[in-house]
């Protein structure tokens, strides 16, 4: 006789509805490719299948096609752009003029430490521009409190020379989400620059919304920056999944909201995984 085993887990936010998260020990959370579905054969023949498959036909009958969900909101550093050149080399560099004389290797372990301390006993590390906290970080960071310094650092990662694209084939992907119906935001804890960082790289006009920490007074996990994110785009946070590359901020803070969340670099790996999981081919 075939036998079947499902497990689901419900959300634990404020709603009964049964929902994609599953939790390990102490609530950490087990990625969606590792849950999977037991069924066997009179035959013998035994048969796999991810969990995940069930959850999107769900998914797709709930919403009446083959979307699987309304809304995609995607984080910024780390899945969306990354910073071209490492963070200690250019500290370095753009600071042996002002006589920062540290190795790269004594920035990188300045700069974790100053970026796990406190700040100003403050839940928000970026305020506005950020300038006060990037201004601790940097000087913590090199030993070098020189304001001209400061600001050729600040402005640099403004520019494109600074970032590039994680994914080469993402403008595609969200110009096909975006003809599909399908609405799309980043969220992301930075500060007022962020704008100005998608600009260079001719990819702000890809989202409807943009979240950013500094703006809306939330840092993730806080899923305060989530709701923000589907209240502007006038959809329920569980129509909505988050594509991120921190376990902590992105998928815990986005299943507090009451989001779907994938982790990027495991659950997905490119821009057209993701599109395909909601359901929209890309040319």
């Amino acid at each position: 006789m075939a036998f079947r085993r499902l497990f689901v887990v419900r959300r634990h936010t404020n709603s009964d509805r049964i929902l994609p998260i599953f939790h390990a020990a102490f609530g950490s959370p087990i990625p969606s490719s590792s849950i999977y579905s037991y069924s066997s054969s009179s035959e013998g023949a035994a048969d796999l299948k991810p969990r995940r498959d069930y959850y999107d036909e769900y998914r797709m009958a709930k919403y009446g096609g083959k979307l699987t969900h309304k809304a995609l909101l995607v984080d910024a550093v780390g899945t969306l752009v990354i910073p071209s050149q490492p963070m200690a080399q250019i500290y370095r560099e753009i600071g042996e003029k002002y006589g920062v004389k540290y190795s790269e290797e004594e920035i990188l372990d300045r700069y974790r430490w100053a970026y796990g301390q406190p700040w100003l006993r403050s839940r928000l590390r970026y305020v506005d521009d950020g300038r006060p906290f990037w201004q601790f970080i940097v000087s913590s960071s090199t030993g070098c409190s020189d304001s001209q310094y400061f600001e050729e650092l600040y402005q640099y990662y403004t520019t494109e020379k600074a970032w590039h694209l994680v994914d080469p084939d993402a403008k595609k992907v969200f110009m096909a989400l975006r003809e599909a119906g399908v609405k799309t935001a980043v969220v992301s804890n930075f500060d007022t620059r962020l704008r100005s960082v998608l600009h260079a790289l001719n990819c702000d006009n890809w989202f409807d919304v943009l979240a950013v920490s500094a703006e809306v007074a939330a840092e993730k996990p806080n899923p305060t920056i989530f709701f923000k994110a589907c209240e502007s785009l006038g959809v329920d946070p569980e129509d909505a999944v988050h594509v991120g590359d921190d376990r902590r901020n992105d998928i815990w803070g986005a299943r507090d909201a009451g989001c779907d969340a994938w982790l990027w670099g495991s659950d997905v790996h490119t821009f057209k995984e993701v599109s395909q999981r909601i359901g929209v081919d890309v040319p």
